[in-house]
């Protein structure tokens, strides 16, 4: 049986970006939203850092508090989820955040076994709103791995218990 021909990364990348953009054009279609310290509501989003190249993003926010869900991966061949919960402080355009939540990736190489690893993960950052229910936002996130199931069985090395900072900066749209 001969192998299918690979898709050239930039050509998914461009494929997931676009499918992404249509979905928030058609969530963004309704009236104007809640944001972030007026009101509850939800927020969509995409991602590039933190825990994936590129990810989408949907938060729950009530006030100043949210809870953050993140979907994403780094080479097509895996995939990072991560749950957040942030405080955000601050009443104008411009909202400064700290958060603390779990990251799990689970990556699956062709011929080895899923690897798999917990990281505790607490982003910091700034949200700015840049126009109606429009955000942009940068982020810190400072993790430390829990838990690590490497895709090698003979690899027994100890997790590296250091602290690792991902930069990451997003979009946002409220809902």
């Amino acid at each position: 049986m001969k192998p299918r021909p690979a898709r050239p990364r930039r050509s998914r990348i461009r494929g997931l970006l676009t499918t992404i953009a249509v979905v928030l054009l058609v969530l963004s279609s309704d009236a104007a939203a809640q944001t972030i310290g007026s009101g509850s509501g939800m927020r969509f989003g995409i991602s590039f850092g933190g825990i994936s190249t590129v990810g989408v993003t949907v938060e729950f926010f009530d006030e100043h508090r949210s809870v953050d869900l993140a979907l994403g991966t780094w080479s097509f061949r895996d995939v990072s989820f991560s749950a957040v919960a942030k405080q955000y402080f601050g009443g104008g355009a411009a909202h400064p955040f700290v958060g603390a939540g779990l990251w799990l990736v689970a990556a699956a190489p062709r011929g080895e076994r899923v690897g798999l690893a917990a990281v505790l993960r607490a982003p910091v950052g700034v949200d700015v709103r840049v126009h109606g229910d429009h955000a942009l936002g940068a982020a810190l996130n400072v993790n430390r791995g829990l838990f690590v199931r490497r895709t090698d069985p003979e690899d027994d090395l100890p997790l590296n218990k250091r602290l690792v900072p991902l930069p990451e900066v997003y979009y946002r749209l409220s809902r």
